[in-house]
């Protein structure tokens, strides 16, 4: 299962990645005379109220996305490692003040805050402007769960023999961090950042659903998901679901890779 998972999700990212080959039109071009057209030969998944094929614009959106959530998922972690390790290895007074930095940014409302940076955003902003101020602001404040869980595993790996072993032969603190610790800490990263990016993922399509994602006319999956809000016209035109089920599909295979790894561990 973990293995047919990864191959899929390379599948997906390839074909996003040639999406500029693989879609039959540009995905802001309009065709009037076909608005809400059907799935056919011509439109794979139909064309939106626009005239816009739907296909394209889900490749070209999905490209955005999953190019773009892994990078914050890895700024998330990245930062979690760090602090991580300086809470863990810099004494009691670092710890608390990264702790209660982790309490406050977990205790923040994600969903308003990424509301508030996006309506501080000029109304003509581009749409490479706005994704990556909602990715960045995604990465920054994404550290503090992941960090508190390394900080557990630093406190537990200190105690154990290597690292004693290392101290009592004269190791300085980042020596220990780099050489004893960060190794260590790497499959904890790794888990990390796939449950991370799904999630990522999921908030760019809950700002799309609520109209403050990536700005008309580029696509995103969570643009596309705003159609799902005519429940009677999607279920007479099943095609409108493929973005959701994407989406489902790329967070099932993720969580499959970190309960893979959780067994394997």
């Amino acid at each position: 299962m973990r293995r047919a998972a990864v191959l899929l999700l390379i599948a997906i990212a390839l074909v996003l990645l040639l999406a500029n080959v693989l879609a039959p039109y540009p995905y802001a071009t309009q065709f009037r005379d076909a608005p809400n057209a059907p799935a056919s030969r011509h439109f794979l998944l139909g064309a939106d109220s626009l005239g816009r094929d739907r296909f394209s614009r889900l490749l070209f959106g999905g490209r955005m996305s999953l190019l773009l959530a892994p990078a914050a998922a890895l700024l998330s972690t990245t930062l979690a490692l760090l602090f991580g390790l300086a809470a863990g290895l810099l004494g009691r007074r670092i710890e608390r003040l990264v702790a209660a930095a982790a309490d406050l940014c977990l205790s923040l409302p994600w969903i308003f805050v990424l509301l508030a940076a996006r309506s501080l955003l000029p109304l003509n902003a581009s749409a490479t402007e706005s994704v990556l101020v909602t990715f960045g602001l995604l990465g920054t404040l994404g550290w503090a769960g992941p960090c508190r869980i390394v900080m557990a595993s630093v406190k537990r790996h200190q105690r154990s023999d290597f690292v004693l072993a290392a101290r009592a032969a004269g190791c300085r603190e980042w020596r220990i961090a780099a050489v004893q610790l960060l190794p260590n800490l790497m499959p904890l990263a790794m888990a990390q950042f796939l449950v991370t990016t799904p999630a990522f993922l999921l908030a760019e399509a809950n700002l799309g659903l609520l109209g403050l994602g990536i700005p008309e006319p580029a696509p995103s999956w969570g643009g596309m998901l705003r159609e799902l809000e005519n429940l009677p016209a999607a279920i007479a035109h099943p095609w409108i679901f493929a973005p959701a089920v994407l989406l489902v599909v790329v967070t099932g295979c993720c969580h499959l890779l970190v309960s893979a790894d959780k067994q394997t561990v």
